[in-house]
């Protein structure tokens, strides 16, 4: 792992789209298994994997937790030139992981009638809900491994090949599903099956890579450090509950809009939420592909070159942003078609006119995203968990309630674009605090500024 021997630019560009790009294809996996579902199923069965997805939405939140801290630890390890230390915590992970999504397992499959109920199954999908939570159950803990290693892979210097290996998995999801649902008619167990199969075969192809060797991250005897759990924990806390956020998110939104607007305005926000979730993921993609490269010059005390990269990641979230607002503002009423019949003129028209408003806040959203994972990866967990609990519930939460206080059932689709402003800037105020004290330390030391790189 030599990040040192490339220019600082190109190394940022090699690590920040193929992140990118596999969020993207994360994306597609919540989509495909829908779509599969309700054509060769039911609406009832479709119905029934929309219920069950905050369980894999969680699945994947433990799994980022896990990956962001370890990844965050390693790198600041192989930064200071601890091979050994780096080892033993990719093995500790390892076994962790493993126990948990076992554990998971386990409660879930003793309790999964009560689990989908609450969930919020009715008897019309009650038992498609059951099927697809237990074919995806034997799997779960592939869903955790397999990003938690892809996280590992980037940090080794192999950010190609791990988006490689997700790419291959969602073809392989795609393929799968088709062939179990569509040909065999396995129903929503089959779709579950094919998404946990495709997880799978990463998982191996990644303990490939880790056992070969070009591999500098490899295994070895953990230390068993409680301690260096805690802070695994600690550091990846703030991305996991970003994960898990979208879920709650989403929870709000619904009951907000159905008991001020109605339920064509659930319609309204289930397309916008699309379109929030790829604007969202990539803005993550971007802070997840910097993290190795910021925890490791970290871990080399070169705060220059960090402050570099978090000049780069900023500039990057401008121009996403950026093209993501005038692709909505300028292709909203096209995308809504897709969606909407042409006899719901109305309906069309509403949702567009919303959906521009939504919109606005895609310029903002991607700063405290990129400054949350920024914090991450030089271990500042607290102002990270702040930023990414008052975006995901706590702001978004009293901006929701304001809003509709203020301007009734519209003021909801503003609530995001007033939410994302108060959390940018109480992430402007932790950068500034942050800069401050780094120059302060870097005087009273004696240091001068380190080169900032090419």
């Amino acid at each position: 792992m030599n990040f040192e021997g490339i220019s600082l630019k190109k190394n940022f560009w090699r690590f920040v789209w193929p992140s990118v790009v596999a969020q993207w294809i994360f994306a597609l996996y919540t989509m495909v298994d829908g779509m599969f579902v309700a054509r060769g199923v039911s609406e009832s069965a479709l119905a029934a994997v929309n219920i069950v997805s905050p369980f894999v939405n969680f699945l994947f939140s433990v799994s980022i937790l896990f990956a962001v801290g370890t990844s965050t630890i390693v790198a600041i390890y192989l930064g200071q030139g601890k091979h050994l230390e780096a080892n033993q915590a990719n093995t500790q992970n390892l076994i962790v992981s493993a126990a948990v999504s076992l554990l998971i397992t386990v409660v879930m499959w003793l309790g999964v009638n009560p689990a989908v109920r609450f969930l919020g199954a009715t008897e019309a999908t009650m038992e498609y809900a059951r099927h697809y939570i237990l074919s995806i159950l034997p799997f779960a803990w592939c869903f955790i491994l397999s990003y938690t290693f892809e996280t590992l892979v980037k940090t080794d210097g192999y950010p190609r090949f791990a988006t490689i290996v997700v790419s291959l998995g969602a073809v392989i999801n795609c393929i799968l599903d088709y062939l179990f649902v569509m040909v065999f008619h396995w129903g929503v167990a089959g779709a579950g099956v094919a998404t946990g199969i495709s997880q799978m075969i990463p998982v191996f192809l990644y303990l490939k890579h880790f056992l070969g060797p070009k591999a500098v991250i490899r295994f070895a005897k953990p230390s068993w450090d409680f301690g260096q759990l805690i802070r695994v924990v600690k550091i990846g806390l703030s991305s996991g509950l970003t994960e898990l956020s979208a879920g709650i998110t989403v929870f709000m939104f619904n009951h907000a809009i159905l008991r001020y607007i109605g339920e064509q305005g659930v319609v309204s926000y289930t397309i916008i939420a699309y379109v929030n979730m790829i604007v969202v993921m990539s803005m993550a993609g971007i802070s997840q592909g910097i993290q190795p490269l910021i925890s490791f010059y970290y871990g080399k005390q070169n705060h220059e070159v960090c402050k570099k990269l978090l000049r780069y990641s900023l500039a990057a979230t401008v121009g996403l942003a950026g093209a993501a607002f005038l692709a909505c503002m300028g292709g909203a009423q096209l995308l809504v078609n897709v969606f909407i019949s042409k006899e719901l003129t109305e309906l069309r028209a509403y949702s567009a006119s919303v959906f521009r408003i939504f919109s606005v806040s895609f310029l903002i959203v991607g700063f405290n995203v990129v400054g949350s994972g920024y914090f991450t990866a030089v271990e500042r967990p607290k102002e990270s968990l702040v930023i990414s609990l008052g975006r995901g519930v706590v702001i978004l939460f009293a901006a929701l309630a304001g809003c509709i206080a203020l301007f009734g059932g519209e003021g909801i689709w503003w609530a995001p674009t007033v939410s994302e402003a108060v959390c940018l800037g109480i992430t402007l105020l932790f950068v500034r605090g942050m800069a401050g004290r780094e120059e302060r330390e870097r005087i009273e030391d004696g240091i001068p500024a380190e080169p900032a790189g090419r």
